[in-house]
C-alpha cells in the first residue's frame, strides 16, 4: 500500500474527500490489529455535496492532508482507499445464480455468482462500485453467510449493489493521481463509516447508520449483518451554517464558528439567559443576542433532516427490523442535543457513533468527524486480510494441504509461508 521505511507491517491509508474537509489517515497493520499512526486534515473547497467541482483546489487539499499525515506517521503514502459520496450514489438489491462446478462451493464459484449478480444493464455514465453479499443459498438451504466448502449443485446470492456516476469516480481518481497516489479502491463513505462506528451485534440486530457530512447525509441500513439499503439526503452541516449566516446576517466563516461553539439542536436544552456575540458583515459592530435564538435557527433544519431519515426508514419497511436503532455519526452530530432530537423524531433509540477498534493515535481520531477516515483504513485492512486468507486457501487447495490455522491472520500467513516455501 505504501512505503514504510523497512518496517515489516503493512501500511494502509484512507482519504476522506468531504465537502468541508479533506482528511488523510494512515494506519499500520500489526498482529494485534490496526494502529493509527498519522492524521492529516485540511479545509476543503473543491467539493460540493460530496462531488469534485474544482480539480485544482481538491488536488491542493489532498496534497496538504497527505503531507500532514506522512509527516506525523514518518512514512511515504503511495496508495489510498478513497471515499466517495454524493447524491449520484444509488443502491439496489439484486440476485445472482450460478452452477457449482464440482459439487462443492469454491471461491471461484462465489466469484462467478457475484459477477452474475452485478451484471445489470447500466448506462455508460454509471458504474458498480460495490457488490455487498447479503446471503447465499445452496440448493434449498438459505441464510448462508460463508458458502465455501458446502456441497450442492446450484449457488444463489442475494446482494446489495452500489452504483455511482462514472465521472465522479474518475474525478476522484484523477485528483489522487495528480498527487502521485494510486487509488486501491473507491469506497462508499457511509460504508466506511459503518466499519468504524458500528458493532457486529448492532449489524446483526438491525441498525441504520446516519452519516451527516458537510454537504450530504448518507444512510446505510443493516439487517441480519448485511447491507440492505443505501441512500443519500442532500442536507448536511453546511445547510445549518448557511441558515445561520442568512438569519443572523454574519459571514459564512463566522456562522460556522458560532455553530460549533454555541450551537444546539434543541433550544429547550439551552439556558434562556445565555447570550452570544455575533459578528456582523460590512464592518458593522458585532451584536449580542440570546443563545436560544441561534438554536431556534438550527432546530427546524435538524427536524427536516431526521424527518427525511424517518421517511426513508418507513418507505423501506425497515422500522421493525432495526433492533439496535439508529447510530448517527459525522462532524455535524457533535452539536449538543442532536441524538436526543433525533430519537424524538424517529421514535427509535439513537446513539452518537465515534470510531472504535483501532489503536495508536486513538485520542486524535475518537471523534465522529473522523468516522469515515478511520473506516477507510479498517476497510482496507479487512480487504488485505481476506485477500491473504483467500490466496493462502487457494494455494493450500492446489497443493492438497490444510490451510494453516493460528491465533491471528499474520501468524497464519507466516506459518503458511514456512509450510510452502
Amino acid at each position: 500500500m505504501a512505503s514504510n521505511h523497512g518496517t515489516e507491517n503493512e501500511i494502509i491509508a484512507g482519504l476522506d474527500l468531504g465537502t468541508t474537509k479533506v482528511c488523510a489517515i494512515v494506519a499500520e497493520v500489526t498482529d494485534d490489529g490496526l494502529d493509527i499512526i498519522g492524521v492529516g486534515s485540511v479545509p476543503s473547497r473543491g467539493l460540493r455535496r460530496g462531488v469534485v467541482v474544482n480539480i485544482e483546489t481538491t488536488v491542493q487539499a489532498i496534497r496538504g492532508a497527505i503531507e500532514q499525515a506522512e509527516t506525523m506517521a514518518g512514512v511515504e503514502i503511495r496508495s489510498v482507499y478513497a471515499g466517495i459520496a454524493g447524491s449520484h450514489v444509488r443502491g439496489m438489491n439484486k440476485d445472482g445464480v450460478a452452477a457449482i462446478a464440482n459439487r462443492e462451493v469454491t471461491a471461484d464459484d462465489v466469484a462467478r455468482v457475484l459477477d452474475q449478480a452485478r451484471a445489470i444493464p447500466l448506462t455508460s455514465d454509471r458504474q458498480v462500485i460495490h457488490v455487498l453479499p447479503q446471503e447465499y443459498i445452496v440448493d434449498e438451504q438459505d441464510c448462508i453467510k460463508e458458502p465455501i466448502g458446502m456441497s450442492g449443485v446450484r449457488l444463489q446470492a442475494h446482494v446489495h449493489l452500489v452504483t455511482a456516476a462514472t465521472t465522479s469516480v474518475q474525478n476522484i481518481i484523477k485528483c489522487a493521481e495528480r498527487c502521485d497516489l494510486h487509488v486501491a479502491e473507491v469506497v462508499l463513505e457511509p460504508l466506511a463509516s459503518a466499519h468504524a462506528v458500528l458493532q457486529e451485534d448492532e449489524k446483526e440486530l438491525g441498525v441504520a447508520l446516519v452519516d451527516i457530512g458537510g454537504g450530504t447525509t448518507d444512510i446505510v441500513v443493516y439487517v441480519n449483518g448485511a447491507v440492505v439499503h443505501t441512500s443519500v439526503i442532500p442536507i448536511g452541516g453546511t445547510s445549518f451554517t448557511n441558515d445561520i449566516a442568512t438569519c443572523l446576517r454574519t459571514p459564512i466563516a463566522e456562522a460556522e464558528r458560532v455553530k460549533i461553539k454555541y450551537g444546539c439542536a434543541s433550544p429547550v436544552m439551552v439556558d434562556p439567559e445565555a447570550t452570544i456575540e455575533v459578528p456582523s458583515v460590512g464592518g458593522r459592530a458585532p451584536r449580542v443576542m440570546p443563545r436560544q435564538q441561534l438554536c431556534q435557527i438550527i432546530e427546524p433544519r435538524v427536524e427536516e433532516l431526521f424527518q427525511a431519515v424517518a421517511y426513508t426508514i418507513d418507505q423501506g419497511n425497515y422500522r421493525d427490523l432495526l433492533g439496535a436503532g439508529v447510530v448517527v455519526t459525522g462532524g455535524t452530530t457533535m452539536l449538543d442535543g442532536m441524538p436526543e432530537l433525533a430519537e424524538q423524531i424517529l421514535g427509535l433509540p439513537v446513539r452518537r457513533g465515534a470510531p472504535t477498534g483501532v489503536g495508536g493515535l486513538m485520542d486524535v481520531v475518537k471523534s465522529p468527524a473522523y468516522a469515515t477516515g478511520v473506516g477507510l483504513v479498517k476497510y482496507g485492512a479487512e480487504k488485505l486480510r481476506s485477500s491473504v486468507v483467500t490466496s493462502a486457501h487457494r494455494h493450500a487447495m492446489d497443493r492438497s494441504i490444510a490451510v494453516p490455522a493460528g491465533p491471528t491472520w499474520g501468524a497464519r500467513l507466516g506459518a503458511w509461508f514456512r509450510e510452502v516455501f
